[in-house]
């Protein structure tokens, strides 16, 4: 076996690819590296027609690899790409240098951010699912000798046996008390179920601005780099929007191809989206892959239970983008991306904060229009429709038809003054409705 560096800080990138390569997957992956605290030493490509099933990349790539790390000195290979524990190992082999796949630079990422309690133990049991098939590495001095000559048989088996039971035992424990603290996050999701306030998740691709938003809406001070998964532990905060108040949570950002584990070992904190009653789906504006991104993390709301919930799109750093401006583009119901209802703000600077609370507060129904409602004898399907909405304070009968006092949601009072027989609605609502 090879002695391993201790620095583990100059990385190789290895990018395997069936067929086209796409620039922003490389680029994606760069940053994972560097949000692990790694310095790039090269990135090589390897085209994979036959994965090789012991090593994943063919021999004479192999030997390009090995080269390109001697020339740089590169103590650490990257791949963006999952590996089996034996071709891990075979790696190792070969390239004489610690190799580590997408899940375990993941799972490192996750390691340096989970700050809570909650984090922690989430990031220890993933961490230790991922471990447990790889556990053979730390013991090959004690593998059993073939043969079976006496003295020579080692207690390699053994000791792999108690690791994996000692190993067993820690991810049980973890397990309970998970559950203990996912007891709790219930009831606290409860009281804030009886409390009747909206419940609002930022969910969006990691490094889009989630907690920028979060602390610009709530003057919280989560956590905000310019890093990817910059945020792992969730952070729930109460802000007022016209016509009410939400409860508003930050979520930890997607990424494309997120390792099952992950998901399943952050089912908490994915819960704060699939529990909400509405989502803000953040958008990097600057990206030129944001098509594919929301496209991305639409799978993953949908593999957590989360794809139907309805959502704004809100496209941040338009700071970023030369000529863009605060604006709201309004086509809600459109299931094509690229025509959904959309809100564009900078987070960072604060521009459009407020035209997007009051976009939020019209969606969830907390801005209302009430007034005197005057119906002729011909409108008794639109007053049906008003007392079903249960909007009606008072009622008077003449012979003129009805005389309502009513209180109405202004996204139910708009619905309704499109409606035929619409036209009594139309006069209570305002000349100018508030810019959303």
């Amino acid at each position: 076996m090879f002695d391993r560096s201790k620095k583990g800080e100059n990385a190789l990138l290895i990018q395997p690819h069936f067929g086209k390569l796409e620039e922003d997957v490389l680029e994606e992956f760069g940053d994972l590296a560097r949000s692990a605290g790694a310095s790039i030493a090269a990135t090589i490509t390897a085209r994979l027609d036959r994965p090789n099933p012991s090593t994943l990349i063919g021999s004479g790539k192999l030997d390009e690899i090995k080269a390109a790390a001697d020339a740089t000195g590169a103590d650490l290979i990257l791949v963006n790409h999952s590996l089996s524990p034996g071709q891990e190992r075979n790696l190792e082999r070969f390239l004489e240098r610690r190799v580590i796949d997408r899940t375990g630079l993941i799972l490192d990422i996750f390691a340096q951010r989970a700050h809570s309690h909650e984090g922690k133990l989430q990031v220890e049991l993933a961490q230790l699912r991922h471990l447990a098939t790889r556990l053979v590495r730390g013991w090959t001095h004690l593998e059993r000798q073939r043969g079976g000559s006496i003295g020579l048989r080692g207690p390699g088996e053994t000791q792999l046996e108690t690791d994996r039971r000692l190993l067993q035992k820690r991810v049980e424990q973890l397990q309970k008390r998970l559950e203990k603290v996912e007891t709790q996050r219930t009831q606290m999701r409860r009281a804030r179920l009886r409390s009747e306030l909206p419940r609002v998740a930022l969910v969006g691709y990691t490094n889009a601005g989630k907690s920028t938003l979060f602390n610009a809406l709530t003057g919280a001070e989560a956590y905000a780099a310019d890093q990817l998964f910059a945020t792992l532990d969730p952070t729930v905060r109460r802000i007022a929007v016209p016509g009410g108040s939400v409860v508003l949570a930050d979520t930890v950002g997607f990424v494309r191809d997120l390792p099952h584990d992950l998901v399943a070992a952050f089912r908490s904190t994915l819960s704060e989206a699939r529990e909400a009653d509405f989502l803000l789906h953040l958008v990097d504006a600057a990206d030129p892959h944001r098509e594919e991104r929301i496209a991305q993390v639409d799978e993953v709301l949908t593999a957590v239970g989360a794809g139907d919930l309805p959502q704004l799109l809100v496209f941040n750093k338009i700071d970023r983008i030369e000529g863009a401006e605060v604006r709201h583009d309004g086509q809600d119901g459109i299931p094509d991306p690229s025509r959904r209802e959309r809100v564009w703000i900078s987070a960072r600077d604060g521009e459009g904060l407020e035209l997007l609370q009051s976009v939020l507060g019209k969606r969830l129904g907390l801005q209302h229009v009430s007034g005197e409602l005057r119906l002729p004898p011909s409108a008794g399907r639109l007053r049906a429709r008003l007392h079903q909405l249960e909007v009606i304070r008072s009622e008077a009968a003449d012979e003129d038809g009805w005389l309502l006092q009513v209180d109405i949601p202004i996204a139910e009072a708009e619905k309704l003054a499109a409606s035929p027989d619409g036209d009594p609605i139309r006069d209570l609502l305002p000349e100018k409705l508030p810019e959303w």
